[in-house]
């Protein structure tokens, strides 16, 4: 099974830029597998409504979650 998306150098298309108090995150967006989401997640980032937004669930070597405003 390959993962392209592991690879961003390959992959065109827009990127976004997560940025934390443990360094920068970098993540490919697919517009043409899930175009509003995207839209949507691109038009709130340049609103400004992630920032200062904290993941507010951490799984060591797994996931994190963010996102909302709330923190919960």
């Amino acid at each position: 099974m390959a993962f392209p998306q592991l690879d961003l150098k390959s992959e065109k298309g827009p990127k976004a830029v997560i940025k934390t108090n443990r360094g920068d995150i970098t993540v490919q967006l697919f517009p043409e597998l899930a175009p509003k989401t995207v839209q949507n997640f691109i038009e709130l980032s340049k609103k400004g409504y992630y920032d200062g937004v904290i993941f507010h669930r951490v799984i060591p070597d797994f996931m994190i979650q963010g996102g909302d405003p709330t923190g919960t």
